[in-house]
């Protein structure tokens, strides 16, 4: 727990006792009714997609509230700042994503100079809370997620199988979008993995997917790893999943798609490599 969750949690402490469910803490604002997931399921939605829809739910309501407290003051600032920058009401409207940017402010977006995420927050304020096991679960695996750049291999029964660069790990996924794509394309994505094992092994591209045009996988591939040169990590699967997840500095994958958007069809297409700036459309 950093700083910040420890602050917060002492607060959500006095606000509402901890196990005390009957209750929201004290001062939180009404909300929209959270997701009905069986409602979801009748209308076609995934079932593993829907129970991270409603996950994400709760953490937007908290991040909502909480961005309100004093110990949340530099989050709301630099999330704020971030949403007016690079997701202005418009137009011309964003290519950043309402999934990609909040997963990024909900999940990445580490406050200040500590190492604390919304997310993480959540999590130790799960006492005052009150998620069940099977939400804070979901929540703990969306926490440790972070979108990656995968080679398309083709489709496996109505899934797509992405292969992730650099790791070579290859995942099976339910696209929430509804883009298909086909097998050769670069996307840039984030993949929630699966939550019932036992019933469904797939995991869930939860964001739309963004395909990146114009470079080849030995260029996405040099990228990668001349920017995890420097970063102190265990092995390098771990040196990967910062540099994607959190990148050199706060904003750089959301100025990465700002810059690089190319043009929307039934995708959003990205072109050029993030640290050549030649390459991309609107550095």
């Amino acid at each position: 727990m950093g700083e910040i969750s420890r602050r917060l949690h002492r607060k959500l402490t006095k606000l509402v006792p901890p196990g005390d469910i009957t209750r929201p803490p004290m001062g939180w604002r009404p909300q929209t009714p959270a997701p009905d997931i069986p409602k979801m399921i009748a209308k076609g939605y995934d079932p593993v997609h829907a129970a991270y829809i409603f996950v994400h739910h709760i953490t937007s309501v908290f991040s909502e509230n909480v961005s309100r407290l004093p110990e949340m003051r530099t989050y709301a600032q630099e999330v704020g700042s971030a949403e007016e920058e690079y997701m202005p009401s418009g137009p011309p409207m964003s290519p950043l994503t309402t999934s990609f940017f909040s997963c990024w402010a909900f999940l990445d977006h580490r406050i200040g100079k500590t190492t604390d995420t919304l997310a993480g927050c959540l999590i130790e304020a799960n006492d005052s809370i009150c998620m069940n096991p099977d939400q804070l679960e979901a929540l703990r695996r969306m926490s440790q997620s972070r979108m990656g750049i995968y080679e398309h291999k083709g489709m496996e029964d109505n899934h797509v199988r992405l292969r992730e660069l650099v790791t070579d790990r290859e995942s099976v996924c339910h696209v929430a979008s509804g883009y298909r794509g086909k097998a050769g394309e670069l996307w840039y994505v984030r993949l929630l993995p699966p939550l019932v094992p036992k019933f469904a092994t797939y995991h869930v591209a939860f964001t739309t997917p963004y395909v990146l045009l114009g470079s080849t996988k030995k260029d996405w591939i040099d990228f990668l790893r001349r920017n995890m040169v420097g970063i102190k990590a265990s092995s390098e699967a771990e040196a990967l999943h910062w540099l994607l997840k959190f990148g050199p500095r706060m904003n750089y994958w959301n100025e990465f798609v700002l810059l690089a958007y190319h043009h929307q069809a039934n995708a959003i297409y990205l072109s050029g490599i993030p640290d050549l700036k030649s390459t991309l459309p609107h550095a």
